[in-house]
């Protein structure tokens, strides 16, 4: 409760105004204790900026950050109840993995043995007990992150902030690293505020997305709810999909900027989007007759990529689009750059919801 008797909202409440040059950055963010909210972009979006102002790295030019329910923009980054994990650790290379850790409690008063102490015991929650004495150069890329989060959460912060914390990993070693990062803020009881461009690591980390594209939010919501109903085309590559505009009549939407329409089961009117997954077209080198697909364009591949034993060919044409296919029948199709197919979809694979 506050002094005059009101209560005191626990959690982020943050509406961050931030110019650079031409750029501006106006982001509401919120976020309730033990949740972790991702923010999600393409490369210049405004992410890392966000991340800087909430730590104090960047002023505000505008708005507010308001950290249970006190404001945290005058006070300097050291003041501020926040820990950090930045994308390349940032351990200290002259200490052992132990001071590093223990850096933080020292830096807030605590006594060097009892400092020691605490961050023997955060070294052992997240699996380093045996490498107390190791310096950053002695450890791997996953200990090194394990370590930097450690340092982190020692200081028991109120805001956790994680910057791109498994871009530097390889494949494997980010995969384990990403599994030990969900226990670890599944236990922490504060905010998690995730910079990431790596959309599986939003979706396995986060409990809600933040999509910040040209320094505005477009979208936010669960990660199952943003990957089902994406709502730019960022978002749609990111999660796999083809996504329209257009505007919907009926079982009919005619798609904005394209001379074509796709046949949907959902029955709607006025503004919507059409989303469905590469998989879900077929493609026939002759206009298919006799087929169930309420949907056929023609169309002239304009480009092919191999991902393992799947082929992805990008489609141009009445709808451009992209078709997933097995590796067999891209070569049953002779399929090349320049080549003219015709792509069906059925109805019942396409997804239309809602654009306001």
């Amino acid at each position: 409760m506050t002094a005059g008797g009101g209560s005191v909202t626990a959690g982020l409440d943050a509406r961050l105004v931030v110019r650079r040059g031409d750029f501006l950055l106006d982001v509401a963010l919120t976020a309730a204790p033990g949740e972790v909210v991702a923010l999600l972009g393409p490369n210049g979006a405004g992410k890392t900026t966000a991340l800087r102002a909430l730590a104090g790295l960047v002023a505000l030019d505008e708005g507010h950050l308001r950290l249970d329910g006190a404001e945290l923009a005058p006070l300097p980054a050291e003041r501020r109840p926040v820990g950090v994990v930045f994308q390349d650790h940032l351990l200290f290379p002259h200490l052992s993995a132990l001071d590093n850790v223990a850096f933080g409690p020292r830096c807030q008063g605590m006594p060097r043995r009892a400092a020691r102490a605490e961050a023997g015991r955060w070294l052992e929650r997240v699996g380093l007990a045996a490498h107390a004495d190791a310096r950053p150069r002695r450890l791997s890329g996953g200990q090194a992150q394990r370590v930097a989060l450690a340092r982190a959460l020692a200081i028991r912060p109120r805001l956790l902030l994680l910057d791109e914390p498994l871009a530097a990993l390889d494949a494997r070693t980010r995969l384990e690293t990403r599994a030990a990062l969900r226990r670890h803020l599944d236990d922490f009881e504060a905010v998690t505020v995730l910079v990431t461009h790596d959309p599986l690591d939003a979706m396995v980390l986060a409990d809600r997305l933040v999509v910040v594209e040209d320094g505005r939010v477009v979208q936010t919501g669960p990660p199952d709810l943003v990957a089902r109903r994406p709502r730019t085309d960022y978002v749609a590559r990111l999660v796999g999909l083809n996504l329209y505009r257009g505007a919907a009549s009926g079982h009919l939407v005619r798609v904005d900027g394209a001379e074509a329409t796709v046949t949907v089961t959902d029955e709607l009117a006025g503004e919507v989007f059409v989303a469905f997954p590469p998989s879900a077209v077929t493609l026939h080198r002759e206009r298919p007759v006799g087929t169930s697909a309420r949907n056929v364009w023609r169309c002239r591949v304009a480009g092919i990529e191999t991902h393992g034993d799947r082929i992805r060919a990008d489609l141009t044409g009445e709808l451009p689009m992209g078709a997933g296919l097995t590796a067999v029948a891209a070569a049953e199709l002779r399929l090349a750059p320049g080549v003219e197919v015709w792509a069906a979809v059925k109805a019942e694979q396409t997804h239309a919801y809602p654009a306001g």
